[in-house]
């Protein structure tokens, strides 16, 4: 008598349920995310910050960065103070995005120029550490905090374009000339994967800070990772409910209330925002600013005589998504004027991804100009007049 046959699974088959099962994983992975994810209440820090009369912009210098030899892309600039009235700058540089060849730079402010640059991360100095393949890498975030060592925050991904990424934090102890892993950030409970990094963190009363975040595996929704004055990180939040925003920008209206600027990926093509009124413990999504915004990243920040001061690409009739550049001024954050274009070009220019630092009655601005360099403004801000 013969032995029946038993049913051999099909390949086909079996790659649909590996399919199935991983979409299951992942969809579980992010309700545990949001389970796990309540924000306790923290109290921005106001250093400095009071409200006071109009202030006036005056341009003192304008410049690129050094550029690296050799490298003829360049974009995606963060900068942090250092003490003496310096800063310093962080952007990526290489052939081409996501180039192998891609590496962050930085680069000194001080004494009114700018350091020739010098290395701080790579694929290969970021795989080493981690212990595992980077394919590419791409937006560093910088941040010092009250002891004097810098956070630097690195978008690396392996197999996958952005939204496979994760965040690299690594950390200084001496003003940037050198830098140790001190983790991935722990985003998801699935590989920490399509967590992205672009605008500046906000300081909070206790020496913690805010990093912004953004996730955007098909739905793209921003993010707040909150650390202790030590650089742990404590709590992850969602900013909203939106599903086509991205790359927040956060600023401190008092010590209870927090505004998101929000980058815009829907067909409403305007800027978005979002608001915590209990010191970020939750976030309501605000109505549309009559600002237009096609898709592109924005800076913000509160001027020590309170004002709020915003650099985000204004789309004209007669120009591109980033190929104007302006700076415009608020009392409040919902409505806005301009100050100035800081750049403006014909279509088809970029001038794009802005950042923004006060450093005592000075203004530092860097931005991606043309993806071929970095290119840094100064002014001094001034006390009385009209913006």
């Amino acid at each position: 008598m013969e032995n029946p046959q038993i049913p051999q699974p099909r390949p086909r088959n079996l790659v649909l349920l590996g399919c199935v099962l991983l979409v299951l994983l992942m969809l579980g992975a992010e309700g545990l995310r949001w389970m796990r994810s309540a924000h306790a209440a923290a109290q921005p820090s106001l250093a400095g910050a009071a409200h006071g009369g109009p202030v006036t912009l005056t341009e003192l210098s304008s410049t690129h960065i050094p550029a690296p030899h050799g490298m003829p892309s360049a974009h995606a600039s963060s900068m942090t103070p250092l003490p003496g009235n310096r800063m310093l700058a962080f952007w990526w540089a290489g052939s081409r995005e996501s180039g192998p060849d891609v590496k962050v730079y930085a680069s000194t402010w001080a004494n009114g120029a700018w350091s020739a640059p010098w290395v701080v991360a790579s694929r290969e100095s970021l795989g080493a550490e981690l212990g595992f393949g980077v394919r590419r890498i791409g937006n560093p975030v910088a941040w010092t905090d009250r002891d004097g060592k810098i956070h630097l925050y690195v978008v690396a991904t392996g197999l996958g374009g952005w939204a496979a990424s994760r965040i690299a934090h690594i950390v200084s102890q001496d003003q940037g000339a050198s830098f140790r892993m001190r983790r991935v950030l722990p985003t998801s409970p699935l590989f920490n994967t399509s967590a992205l990094v672009r605008t500046s963190p906000l300081a909070l009363s206790d020496g913690g800070w805010w990093l912004p975040v953004y996730f955007e595996i098909g739905n793209k929704y921003p993010m707040l990772m909150a650390f202790d004055a030590q650089g742990n990180p404590t709590s992850l939040a969602r900013i909203g409910q939106t599903t086509s925003t991205l790359q927040p920008a956060i600023v401190a209206v008092s010590k209870t209330e927090v505004r998101a600027l929000l980058r815009d990926d829907s067909e409403a093509r305007r800027m978005q925002h979002a608001t915590s009124i209990d010191g970020g413990a939750s976030w309501q999504d605000l109505p549309a600013l009559d600002l237009p915004n096609h898709n592109t990243s924005m800076a913000a920040i509160r001027l020590a005589s309170g004002q709020f001061l915003m650099l985000h690409n204004h789309a004209a009739d007669d120009a591109s998504a980033r190929s104007v550049l302006r700076l415009s001024i608020s009392e409040d954050m919902r409505s806005w004027r301009t100050v100035a274009d800081i750049a403006r070009g014909k279509a088809g220019d970029e001038f794009s991804y802005p950042t923004l630092q006060q450093v005592g009655d000075e203004l530092h601005v860097t931005y991606t100009w043309q993806r071929q360099a970095i290119a840094h403004h100064r002014y001094r801000i001034q006390a009385g007049g009209t913006m």
